[in-house]
């Protein structure tokens, strides 16, 4: 059931619709851009979501967090519930889209930790460089990745945007044909310190990529955080290393990265 349709000069429109006690946003198509149980709002009902904050593995106390791509919300209402020591700012270029989170989907207003702006995500990425601990990249339309958030010089962008020791985090598709051309500018422009992480259920894979000094990445330090993050949020950090043992090089007892 559809109930909500909107539209802004210039962007897809806006679609919510219900089923089966969730709330799903699409932009002018049937693909799931959102989803929010009703009964369990601030839960992250998308795997795809919960593999992004992944980055807790690797930047576990991170003080400033952007996000390009809001969605209905449901990274940024995490993260605003979850990480009290963190500063998120969140851009969304179309501003139907930052109206539905609000109406439809809890996104709480702003305040001393959430900041919303309607605006381009990649020329944000440009302009804030050496500002962020965390970058979460995260921008679709119908059909695709948000072309400008997709070249060389964005990429580099978004390793400058970092401050040492940053965590830059990538949502794409796996089934998309330029998926092998976006990881490798990503690899390229990070100096090949990336790791994959592929959702087991649908095509995301989520790339992240670091910025020096890098994070440790031996095994069993990882496989301590996780279960203490497994703890603290209910997420399924332990799968996820699983996962990526499968994804990434490897020696003995660590990734290379």
């Amino acid at each position: 059931m559809s109930f909500f349709r909107r539209r802004s000069p210039g962007h897809s429109p806006v679609e919510i619709s219900e089923r089966n006690d969730t709330r799903y946003l699409h932009l002018g198509g049937p693909a799931v851009q959102s989803a929010m149980r009703l009964k369990d709002p601030y839960a992250l009902d998308l795997e795809y979501t919960r593999a992004m904050m992944a980055f807790l593995l690797f930047r576990n106390a991170p003080r400033n967090i952007a996000l390009i791509g809001l969605g209905g919300g449901s990274i940024a209402k995490y993260i605003h519930r979850h990480l009290p020591q963190s500063h998120l700012t969140a851009l969304e270029i179309n501003p139907e889209v930052v109206a539905a989170a609000r109406a439809y989907f809890m996104l709480p207003p702003d305040d001393e930790r959430l900041s919303v702006i309607t605006g381009d995500g990649a020329a944000f990425v440009h302009e804030h460089p050496d500002s962020q601990d965390v970058l979460l990249v995260d921008g679709f339309d119908a059909k695709r990745i948000v072309e400008a958030l997709t070249s060389p010089a964005f990429y580099r962008a978004c390793k400058d945007m970092l401050r040492p020791g940053g965590v830059a985090v990538f949502n794409l598709w796996g089934s998309d044909e330029y998926y092998p051309r976006h990881f490798d500018r990503i690899s390229r422009a990070f100096g090949e310190h990336v790791l994959q992480l592929p959702a087991e259920k649908k095509g995301n894979i989520i790339v992240f990529a670091f910025r020096k000094p890098l994070p440790k990445v031996a095994f069993e330090p990882l496989q301590e955080q996780a279960l203490q993050l497994e703890a603290e949020l209910g997420l399924e950090f332990e799968a996820f290393i699983s996962r990526m043992r499968n994804w990434n090089p490897t020696s003995s007892d660590a990734f290379i990265v």
